[in-house]
C-alpha cells in the first residue's frame, strides 16, 4: 500500500475497455499554484507510487497553474466585446465556460478578437439550426480549455479563471522521462467526459483511454487529486474487487 493514493468517493476502483481491466487511482497532492514546479510535484507525489506499466494521467488545470496561467477573476478587465459576446453563450452543465465576461476576455486574449467574432457568428448560426458546439469548432481547443470559477472547485481556484496548458505534449513527455518512460496523458476531465490534450507518445487508440476515464476519477470538487494512475490488472482481480483496499495502490498482476 502507498499513502496518498485513493479512489475518490463515488468512483469505481476498476474500469474496463476493449476487454482490458485497470485499477483506477487518484494521487492526493497539496494545492498546486504558480509557485510550484511541476517536476517537483511529480517527484514528491507521483514517483513514490508509480510502477512500471502504469499509465499516468494529470489534470490540465494542475499543469496550467504551474505555468502561471490561472488568474483571479477580479484581476481580469473585460472589454466591450467580451461583455457583449458572453451574453450569447449558454452555460454548460459542467462549468461556466465562456458565459461570463472575464472568461470570454481570456478567450479573446488567447485566440484573438477576429477569430472569436467568427466563432460567435458560427455559434449563432448553429443556434438557429439547433446545432451545438459550432462556436468551439472555430474557436478551437485553446478557447474550449478555459475554465471559469465554480463553487465546487478547490479554493482558491473557485475564484479564478484557468487557461489551458501550454505545450501539453511536451509536458507529458517531460513527466514520462521523469517517471522512467510510463505513458503520460494530460487530460481535461469533468463529470460529463474527458479530453486528451497531450500525450507522451503517439496513441493508437485514444478512444480506449477516454472510456477508461469517462467517470472523471480525479474528481470535480475539493479532492485535491490532480494526478491519477491506470494500473493494468488481471480480470479475476477486478472481479474480486472486494478483497482489495480502495485507499491505496494494490500490487496486482499486470496480466489480463
Amino acid at each position: 500500500m502507498k499513502d496518498g493514493c485513493k479512489v475518490n468517493e463515488g468512483k469505481k476502483e476498476y474500469v474496463e475497455s476493449r476487454g482490458e481491466w485497470f485499477g483506477c487511482y487518484a494521487v492526493k497532492t497539496t494545492v498546486v499554484t504558480k509557485e510550484d514546479r511541476l517536476d517537483a510535484v511529480i517527484e514528491k507525489f507521483a514517483v513514490p507510487v508509480v510502477q512500471p506499466g502504469d499509465i499516468i494521467f494529470v489534470s490540465e488545470k494542475m499543469v496550467a497553474c504551474t505555468q502561471g496561467r490561472a488568474y483571479p477573476v477580479r484581476a481580469i478587465q473585460a472589454g466591450f466585446f467580451a461583455r457583449l459576446l458572453s451574453r450569447f453563450v449558454t452555460q454548460s452543465p459542467c462549468g461556466i465556460g465562456l458565459s461570463m465576461p472575464e472568461t470570454m476576455q481570456c478567450a479573446i486574449n488567447e485566440i484573438g478578437l477576429p477569430r472569436t467574432l467568427a466563432a460567435a457568428f458560427a455559434g449563432g448560426i448553429g443556434k438557429i439550426l439547433h446545432k451545438k458546439g459550432w462556436f468551439y469548432v472555430i474557436a478551437g481547443e485553446r478557447a474550449a480549455a478555459i475554465d471559469g470559477p465554480c463553487d465546487c472547485t478547490l479554493p482558491p481556484y473557485n475564484e479564478y479563471v484557468v487557461l489551458g496548458p501550454q505545450n501539453p505534449d511536451l509536458i507529458a513527455k517531460g513527466i514520462s522521462r521523469q517517471l522512467g518512460g510510463n505513458l503520460v496523458l494530460v487530460v481535461d476531465a469533468n463529470d460529463l467526459g474527458c479530453k486528451i490534450l497531450g500525450a507522451s507518445e503517439r496513441i493508437a487508440d485514444a478512444g480506449k483511454y477516454l472510456e477508461l476515464l469517462v467517470q472523471n476519477p480525479l474528481g470535480q470538487n475539493s479532492q485535491c487529486t490532480p494526478i491519477g494512475i491506470l494500473r493494468p490488472v488481471a480480470r479475476r482481480a477486478a472481479q474480486s474487487a472486494g478483497s482489495y483496499s480502495v485507499q491505496g495502490l494494490p500490487r496486482l498482476s499486470q496480466t489480463v
